[in-house]
C-alpha cells in the first residue's frame, strides 16, 4: 500500500549516494512523522496534515541536494556510479563493435594489412575520445542544469509533481545511458561525414535534409526520456510519444534505404565483395535493424505501461489524483 509520504521519500532517496539512504530514509520518515502528529494534535486531519506537512518541506530533490551536501565535482557521487557503468559499457561493448565493423569494411575495400591496422587504431582513439568526452560532457551539464532522475527544474514544487511510487521504474544507469545513445548516434553520424579517409559511409545529399532531420528526432528522443523520468510512471501517453518518436526516426530510415539513398554510393564503390552485391546486403541490414528496433521498442513500452495500469487499479484510493 502506498502512501503520499512513502512517495515523498523515495523521491528524496534516488537523489543521494546509496550508502547514505538507510540513514537518511529513517531520519525523513521520523521527521515527517512527528510532523503530521503535531498537526494532527492540533486538530487538522491527518490527510491533510502530512500534505501539508510535505508542502512544508518543499521540493523533494532540493531537498536531497541538502542531504548529500554534494562536493563540486565535475561528476558528482549522485551520477558517478552511472557515468562509470556507461563509461565502461561503450568502451567494452560498443567500442570493440565499432572497430570490428571498420576492420571488415577496410578489409572488404582490399586496404592492405597497414591500413586495417593504422584504422583500427585510430578509430580505437578517435572514436573512444568521443565517447568518452560526449558522455562525460552530458552528464556534467545534465547535473549543472539539475537534470536527474526526477527530470528538469520546475516551477514552484507542489505535491502534484511527485512521481508515483516505482522503485523499479528507471534505474540511474538505464537513465543516462537512454540520454547519452542519441548524443553519442548524433556524434557519430557528424564524424562519419569528416574522418573515413576514403568517402562518408551514409549519403552525403541527405545533409540537405534527412540528416538533419534524423538528428532532430534523436535529440527529441533524449527530451523525451527526461520527461519520462520526470513522470516517473509508464502510461498509454508515453506509449503514444514512443510509439510516434519510433516511426519518427525508423521510418525516413527504411524508405532511404529502400530507394538506394542511405548509403553513400562513391563509399559502395570502393568496397569489393566479388559476385556478392553490397548494396543488397547492406539494405537489408539496415531495414531489418529499423524495423525490428522499431517494433520492439514500442511494443516494450505498451507492455509496460499496460501492467503500470493495471497496478494503478490497485493503488490506495485518494492518490490517483497525485499520479
Amino acid at each position: 500500500m502506498t502512501t503520499l509520504i512513502d512517495r515523498y521519500v523515495f523521491t528524496v532517496l534516488r537523489r543521494v549516494p546509496e550508502q547514505q539512504r538507510s540513514d537518511i530514509e529513517r531520519e525523513l520518515r521520523t521527521s515527517i512523522d512527528d510532523a503530521v502528529d503535531a498537526r494532527v494534535g492540533a486538530g487538522v486531519v491527518h490527510g491533510t496534515a502530512v500534505e501539508q506537512t510535505l508542502i512544508e518541506l518543499g521540493d523533494p530533490d532540493r531537498l536531497a541536494d541538502g542531504y548529500a551536501d554534494r562536493p563540486r565535482y565535475l561528476i558528482g557521487p549522485a551520477v558517478y556510479p552511472a557515468w562509470k557503468r556507461l563509461i565502461t559499457m561503450l568502451l567494452s561493448v560498443v567500442l570493440p563493435v565499432v572497430v570490428l565493423l571498420t576492420v571488415v569494411v577496410r578489409v572488404l575495400g582490399d586496404a592492405t594489412f597497414g591500413e586495417v591496422v593504422g584504422s583500427a587504431v585510430t578509430t580505437i582513439l578517435t572514436v573512444g575520445a568521443h565517447m568518452t568526452f560526449w558522455s562525460t560532457l552530458t552528464f556534467a551539464l545534465l547535473e549543472r542544469g539539475g537534470v536527474t532522475r526526477a527530470g528538469l527544474p520546475r516551477r514552484e514544487w507542489t505535491l502534484d509533481d511527485l512521481p508515483r511510487y516505482e522503485p523499479g521504474f528507471l534505474t540511474a544507469a538505464q537513465l543516462w545511458s537512454m540520454v547519452i545513445w542519441p548524443v553519442l548516434v548524433i556524434t557519430a553520424l557528424v564524424l562519419q561525414q569528416f574522418t573515413f579517409t576514403t568517402e562518408p559511409v551514409l549519403d552525403p545529399a541527405n545533409w540537405s535534409f534527412w540528416w538533419p532531420y534524423l538528428i532532430v528526432v534523436l535529440i527529441l528522443e533524449a527530451l523525451y526520456v527526461v520527461w519520462l523520468s520526470r513522470r516517473g510512471a509508464w502510461s498509454r501517453t508515453v506509449t503514444l510519444v514512443n510509439a510516434a518518436l519510433a516511426v519518427l526516426s525508423a521510418g525516413p530510415i527504411v524508405w532511404l534505404a529502400a530507394t538506394d539513398r542511405f548509403f553513400n554510393p562513391a563509399w559502395l564503390a570502393t568496397l569489393n565483395w566479388g559476385d556478392a552485391e553490397p548494396l543488397n546486403w547492406l539494405t537489408g541490414m539496415v531495414i531489418v535493424i529499423a524495423v525490428v528496433g522499431a517494433l520492439f521498442d514500442i511494443v516494450e513500452v505498451a507492455v509496460r505501461a499496460e501492467r503500470s495500469r493495471r497496478g494503478l487499479a490497485t493503488a490506495v484510493p485518494g492518490t490517483e489524483r497525485l499520479v
